[in-house]
């Protein structure tokens, strides 16, 4: 299993924690929902029980508490569901019992691969759990994203998943909804975390183990905070430590796959001239940038330059295509509040 699958899974097992606490602190109430299938009569709960030979109430109890019911019913129960052509009406259950079964997921882009597979990874639990997810992509604006939140919480969800890091834990954690963060400061809501410190510090010990004369990370201004900035400050340390020449170059990585690429490939240019004749070791802070670095690389010298070594961080899907890019695997960590419930 890869890290990226371990933090997939830990996501895929936070939000199964996440959709437990939304379970205990909702009252489960009894409620007739009604169902139709291509125009025929609504099917009622009386209905099914004049079929089954059941009480309204033990009908009720299959829906609401179906283990207070042998398997023996159970199958009679779901058999007549069938042949009556049942289908339930989730609004009527929703005006019923006040849940809407709709977690908000919000997210900085789609064009970073690792964002995209996370929320695939996240997308996929709905077979498991039955909860469904109303994604919105804030471009990392704060403005954006809290109309977002406002909107999503118009619709009563039941709890939060944030990938973005524009709204402090603080004011999320005032919103009194269950929320999951990943790779997010995490002072006041749970957050899922990698090690980034450590697998800066891998890919940072494995660029000067080629033989680079010069280390070069390109990265956002992150605060110290955020969990990303251990990538940051991982490859400071190494460089500092050993007196491995080094540049750190933080700035804007823009917010669209077209900004990031355009500005890479300036910072290309610069790097080029700056140091001529050396070999260039290039961390980038995730896969995606190593593959967008690799491509401007190959169509500029036809292939990869004995001269530049790139490693990413993540190990998404994509770096499965972006060889010979150097991937660094790094070790998961959770933070302690993801084993408790979020207020």
């Amino acid at each position: 299993m890869t890290a990226f699958q371990e933090l997939s899974f830990f996501v895929y097992n936070h939000i199964k924690s996440l959709v437990f606490y939304i379970n205990i602190h909702y009252h489960k109430h009894n409620y007739i929902s009604v169902g139709n299938y291509h125009g025929q009569k609504n099917i009622t709960f009386n209905d099914i029980a004049k079929y089954t030979g059941f009480s309204k109430t033990t009908v009720s109890r299959y829906f609401n508490n179906p283990d207070s019911l042998t398997l023996k019913n159970q199958q009679i129960i779901s058999d007549a569901l069938d042949k009556l052509n049942y289908q339930e009406n989730k609004v009527a259950r929703i005006l019923a019992n006040g849940k809407t079964e709709f977690i908000g997921v919000i997210i900085p882009n789609l064009y970073l691969h690792y964002y995209s597979e996370m929320l695939n990874q996240i997308l996929k639990t709905y077979d498991t759990y039955g909860y469904k997810f109303l994604v919105f992509t804030g471009d990392d604006h704060k403005s954006t994203e809290r109309k977002y939140i406002q909107e999503l919480l118009s619709y009563k969800i039941e709890g939060m998943v944030i990938l973005s890091h524009t709204i402090p834990s603080r004011e999320l954690a005032s919103y009194n909804l269950p929320i999951v963060m990943i790779e997010r400061e995490d002072q006041f809501v749970s957050s899922v975390n990698t090690d980034n410190y450590m697998g800066a510090v891998q890919a940072t010990s494995l660029l000067a183990k080629t033989g680079a004369d010069i280390l070069i990370h390109i990265n956002a201004e992150f605060s110290p905070q955020v969990p990303s900035y251990g990538r940051i400050k991982g490859f400071s340390d190494i460089c500092e430590e050993y007196q491995i020449p080094h540049e750190l170059i933080l700035t804007d990585t823009g917010r669209s796959y077209e900004e990031s690429s355009l500005i890479l490939k300036d910072l290309l240019e610069i790097v080029d001239s700056k140091y001529q004749g050396k070999t260039k070791g290039i961390f980038l802070p995730n896969d995606t940038f190593a593959n967008i670095m690799l491509n401007h690389l190959i169509q500029k010298y036809g292939q990869l330059p004995d001269d530049y070594k790139i490693i990413g961080f993540d190990d998404s899907p994509v770096s499965m295509s972006s060889e010979p890019v150097h991937k660094i695997i790094p070790p998961i960590l959770i933070n302690r509040k993801t084993t408790e419930p979020s207020h």
